[in-house]
């Protein structure tokens, strides 16, 4: 998503919450189902920020590679694992 998608949702976001901030039930329904959101993002593991994503491509860069001459040598290091 780009900065200005981010920024056009966040306006987005906002303007909806103050359209709903005069209810009282709105706003509980609100708060019940953020929170919901923020224990579903907890619980996957596959969800990562920006950062932690660029830490673990750093991270794998600097283990050690294999590199092959051919296919076959890579067919055959795949077959002897």
């Amino acid at each position: 998503m780009t900065a200005v998608q981010l920024n056009a949702m966040n306006t987005e976001l906002w303007q909806s919450i103050g359209a709903i901030a005069d209810s009282e039930p709105l706003m509980k329904r609100l708060t019940r189902y953020a929170k919901k959101l923020v224990k579903e993002r907890e619980a996957d593991p596959t969800l990562m920020t920006e950062e932690e994503f660029f830490a673990k491509l750093e991270r794998a860069e600097k283990q050690p590679g294999r590199s092959f001459a051919s296919v076959e040598e890579l067919d055959k290091y795949i077959r002897s694992l």
